[in-house]
């Protein structure tokens, strides 16, 4: 990153550009090094000190602060701290958009990690033989959302459960 440090009626220090050389490098990690260049003017005024940051990062973003204090570092603290709330929007919005990219393409499950997969019994059910109506109603006084029976009617084993919409889905095996 390109540091471009001015001076009005302050005398530019090793010490000084050290000091905003820190007071940036917290901003500059929050960026993710994304930040192309920073231009730093210290404007010296009676006995205030004004500070006036702008930061440019990657896709044409530029940050601006500015902040007074009774000596540099009050006045770089103050204007660093607005860059900061700015710098911690644009990375949420950077975030938030890598977010909303299209999910992957379905993977493939290999074989050896189908032997991974664990099956954890829940529970045996009764299956009791009931014709349709009378499987709807337990399925609506149940505790679970479906209900397992043999089908009166056709002597099959037969799912009833409940949909999202609230009606009654049937699952029926093939004869």
């Amino acid at each position: 990153m390109r540091l471009e440090l001015t001076g009005r009626h302050v005398t530019i220090t090793p010490t000084l550009r050290k000091l905003v050389e820190k007071q940036l490098g917290a901003t500059l990690r929050v960026l993710n090094d994304n930040a192309v260049s920073a231009q730093v003017v210290l404007t010296k005024q009676k006995t205030q000190l004004r500070a006036e940051v702008t930061l440019h990062a990657r896709g044409e973003h530029f940050l601006h602060g500015a902040g007074t204090g009774r000596d540099v570092t009050e006045a770089m603290g103050s204007a660093m701290g607005k860059i900061d709330r700015q710098a911690q929007k644009m990375k949420g919005k950077w975030e938030a958009r890598k977010r909303r990219k299209a999910p992957a393409p379905p993977v493939e499950i290999a074989a050896d990690a189908v032997q991974d997969i664990r099956i954890i019994r829940a529970r045996r059910y009764a299956v009791k033989p009931l014709s349709i109506d009378e499987a709807a109603l337990e399925v609506g006084t149940a505790t679970d959302n479906f209900l397992i029976f043999r089908n009166l009617a056709n002597d099959a084993i037969t799912v009833l459960f409940r949909r999202s919409d609230g009606h009654l889905g049937l699952i029926e095996p093939e004869a």
